[in-house]
């Protein structure tokens, strides 16, 4: 793929996920969540330019920070979001003002990555910033589902009771 279509690929893929993140929107772990940051991956690794042929070490030392960098995106803002389960059973989430501070801290620091590969004269491209974001996206939905998961057994747990509602404190239980 072309540089420039690897630049509109990361800029349509992250317009989407910035705008979904501000509504609340049902999680559904039983969808392929996986599915979207392996097809950019994919595509990013298949990419011969993911490593500059000319400083091949600080290039692979530089997409490893970007990788921990992405990484750590996706789990702050997964760590970040607020879950909550309707009467109905459905589990919704949505980006807090902490997840906006995590994505923004993010941007800070991949344009530092940014400028300390510009010093040391390494070519950075596109595949390595979308091989980041599906590293973001992948432990996102990684950390989202697993505490959806942990949301619904605690709500499985409540249900086995009877009704589903916890009961009052001052009602005795016989």
């Amino acid at each position: 793929m072309s540089g420039l279509v690897n630049v509109l690929v990361i800029v349509a893929v992250a317009a989407l996920v910035i705008s979904r993140q501000f509504r609340a929107r049902r999680v559904d772990a039983d969808r392929r969540w996986w599915l979207l940051p392996a097809i950019l991956a994919v595509v990013a690794l298949r990419d011969p330019h993911l490593i500059d042929a000319h400083h091949q070490g600080e290039a692979v030392a530089l997409l490893v920070a970007e990788l921990i960098i992405g990484l750590g995106i996706g789990a702050g803002w997964a760590w970040t979001s607020r879950i909550w389960v309707e009467a109905d059973g459905a589990v919704w989430t949505r980006t807090t003002k902490a997840g906006i501070a995590v994505w923004t801290g993010g941007i800070v620091l991949r344009a530092a990555l940014f400028g300390l590969g510009e010093l040391l004269g390494v070519r950075q491209g596109s595949p390595a910033l979308m091989l980041a974001l599906a590293a973001t996206l992948l432990v996102r939905s990684g950390v989202l589902v697993q505490r959806t998961g942990a949301l619904t057994a605690a709500d499985d747990r409540t249900a086995a009771y009877g009704d589903g509602r916890p009961r009052p404190a001052w009602k005795e239980h016989a």
